[in-house]
């Protein structure tokens, strides 16, 4: 479109530009009129108005102010469209209201993980997730165990949801085209998520810091605890202390950190 600003590739900016694949989110995304949806990355506006059409509100969250003329002009007058120029990493959930019941959104390549990460517990009231990302990050959300994608984040999502849906996407619907693949996840959080999120997600993060060392080296390069007690709670798993954090499944990880509190 004319007038607005090139794509930032600082900020890892691909603009969607293709309708077609904008009914493939939908589809995925099971929109419904009374869903609140949180968009990250509104970009010039494309999925933005279709989610506006197809839900009772969006919360499109902006960090390129330099867009922020062309979307105000674009959802100004739309009741059921409020724009937040921030940072999503940084963004307050509780802030929005009303609170979010789904997260749709073609994320910037850059920040993908993070935010689909932070978001799990950061956004409690999300109830499901349909996000565009590079499929290299895509292949690692649902990663297997002693997998090359498998990883903190592959155990993270699997632990507090379930995969819905999964679509390839060509690299034709972004202007401009990127030199790699993308795909859309769609998943749902689960209804009974691990206790105590936060020290588990510090093991997790830190099992898988050191990908090369040993999972008992690695935890206790972390801070989370010396080799002795990291080894016998992998005694308690039935793992040997060699074991490697891509060897142990979303479900050992829980066991590992309760065995370490």
């Amino acid at each position: 479109m004319s007038g607005l600003p090139s794509p930032s590739k600082q900020l890892g900016q691909h603009f969607l530009v293709d309708e077609n694949i904008v009914r493939v989110i939908g589809r995925l995304a099971r929109l419904e009129p009374d869903d609140v949806v949180l968009e990250i990355g509104p970009g010039q506006g494309v999925l933005t108005d279709f989610l506006a059409r197809s839900s009772a509100l969006v919360h499109a969250v902006e960090l390129d102010r330099r867009l922020e003329p062309h979307l105000s002009e674009r959802f100004g007058d739309r009741a059921n469209v409020q724009l937040h120029f921030a940072d999503a990493l940084h963004l307050d959930g509780a802030s929005l209201e009303p609170a979010p019941t789904k997260l749709v959104a073609n994320l910037p390549y850059n920040a993908a993980t993070p935010i689909v990460v932070e978001s799990l517990d950061g956004l409690p009231s999300v109830t499901s997730w349909c996000v565009m990302v590079q499929r290299e990050v895509a292949d690692r959300f649902f990663a297997q165990p002693s997998t090359k994608a498998y990883g903190a984040v592959s155990v993270l999502l699997q632990l507090a949801s379930e995969r819905t849906g999964w679509h390839p996407v060509s690299r034709e619907v972004f202007r401009p085209r990127p030199n790699v693949d993308s795909a859309l996840v769609a998943f749902r959080r689960r209804s009974d998520p691990p206790a105590d999120w936060r020290d588990l997600k510090r093991v997790v993060e830190a099992a898988f810091a050191h990908r090369r060392k040993r999972l008992a080296n690695s935890l206790e390069l972390a801070g989370v605890a010396d080799r002795d007690r990291v080894s016998a709670a992998l005694g308690v798993l039935g793992r040997p202390s060699s074991a490697r954090a891509e060897e142990l499944s979303p479900p050992e990880f829980v066991e590992l950190a309760a065995a370490l509190r």
